[in-house]
């Protein structure tokens, strides 16, 4: 009996490590091809990049270029201005990010610790904003930075403020710039949940308000702060709506990716078929989005860090 009974539970055991072998290997099947998914845009564009045009036309070419080329990255590299337009795009992006940082994480702060009548309102206006296509703004924001009279104190026609990075500034520094409402939200959830002991006992100590922001609480919001840069770094580095609307000949990658196909066309009198050009443009977008890349796997770690510890994923 007892040897039954010993069989029966090995099988049991052996059927309990099959199913979890099973389910593991359709969990694996499931995630790859998610991730394939998601990234066979950026693996075509990759691929094309070291083609040559004739690899364009030839039907046995799919994934592996027949003649490996790095012309096309030299090519654009130079008309995309890359050695100029790289430290200027990455001041601008740290600069605008940083600027972000600072008016989102006075006002998260602020709704997360002080009540005032329409607290509640403001900060459904906040939430509201993440839910409003940027499309419907744009005319008013044109207009505004078109003619920019500071709330009627600058005398008619106003200030031209587009061409610039003033409509940058002035955006992130009120709090209102490109996704600016889910980094409140970030920024007021986190405060709210540190423990108002530690203000309390700065008070007693004779700690204003703002040095108790500075000190006390600003240290423990790493985590929170350090999310909040990435992502706007990241939003701000790949915006293209934004920086071709306010700065009409700007010295970004951005502005000089979308020319710099044509650039090339037109430097060696050539015409371009409009496949080539989106060869083109597709490794112009490999040299774009590589500092990005570089960025994550160098702040992998903490970045992973700081998304769970702001409680993002739960």
């Amino acid at each position: 009996m007892s040897d039954v009974i010993a069989r029966r539970q090995v099988a049991k055991a052996r059927q309990r490590r099959l199913t979890g072998v099973l389910v593991s290997v359709i969990r694996g099947l499931v995630v790859v091809s998610i991730c394939f998914i998601i990234l066979r845009p950026v693996l075509v564009k990759l691929v094309s990049s070291f083609m040559l045009e004739r690899d364009l036309y030839d039907q046995t070419v799919k994934w592996i270029p027949r003649t490996f080329t790095l012309e096309n990255y030299r090519n654009m590299f130079i008309h995309m201005r890359y050695a100029e337009a790289f430290p200027r795009t990455v001041c601008f992006t740290v600069g605008i990010a940083f600027l972000q940082l600072a008016s989102c994480t006075l006002v998260g702060y602020g709704f997360a610790r002080f009540r005032f009548p329409g607290s509640n309102i403001l900060f459904a206006l906040v939430i509201f904003t993440l839910i409003v296509p940027p499309q419907i703004i744009v005319l008013p924001l044109y207009l505004n930075f078109r003619f920019f009279r500071l709330f009627g104190l600058i005398p008619e026609p106003g200030i031209d403020l587009l061409g610039g990075y003033w409509p940058f500034v002035l955006m992130a520094i009120s709090g209102t710039g490109f996704n600016n409402g889910l980094f409140i939200f970030i920024m007021r959830q986190f405060f709210k949940g540190m423990p108002r002991a530690l203000e309390e006992a700065a008070y007693i100590d004779g700690a204003t308000p703002l040095q108790t922001f500075l000190k006390v609480m600003l240290p423990g919001a790493r985590p929170a702060l350090v999310v909040v840069f990435l992502f706007a770094t990241v939003w701000i580095y790949n915006d293209y709506f934004f920086t071709l609307m306010f700065m009409r000949s700007g010295s970004l990658l951005a502005h000089y990716l979308d020319v710099a196909a044509h650039n090339y066309a037109h430097s060696i009198g050539a015409f371009f078929t409009g496949q080539y050009i989106s060869l083109l443009n597709n490794t112009g977008m490999i040299l774009f989005i590589l500092p990005l890349l570089v960025l994550y796997i160098v702040m992998q770690r903490y970045f992973i860090e700081s998304v769970e510890r702001t409680g993002l994923i739960g």
